[in-house]
């Protein structure tokens, strides 16, 4: 497979958030937390001695891949398993937060 070298040079619009479950053997823990300290996209969320959990927020599901075959990668590492990836523009971010009696006030459907 022949990997695009600028499909990650596009401006980012989107906004990706994803999580990911890291098996991995014991001694590697160390190594899996300093690996995910070096990248600003990822953050160790939750660190146990056989399983992991990381959180990865980026510009595209692309690095997403890119992010979870680069931990998959590290020595002792056994698996990395996608649990949650939700993409929405960046704009929509920004957006204040309706709460429910705004719907309720407005009779619109939240």
């Amino acid at each position: 497979m022949k990997i695009d070298p600028t499909r990650h040079a596009v401006a980012p619009r989107d906004v990706h958030i994803a999580s990911f479950v890291v098996q991995h053997r014991t001694d590697a823990a160390a190594a899996i937390a300093d690996h995910i300290a070096a990248c600003d996209d990822l953050e160790l969320a939750v660190r146990g001695q056989t399983r992991s959990v990381v959180l990865c927020e980026c510009a595209d599901q692309y690095v997403v891949l890119d992010r979870m075959d680069a931990v998959r990668a590290l020595p002792g590492v056994l698996n990395v398993a996608l649990v949650y990836h939700h993409a929405e523009p960046r704009e929509a971010l920004d957006a204040p937060v309706r709460s429910p009696s705004d719907f309720q006030a407005s009779g619109a459907a939240p």
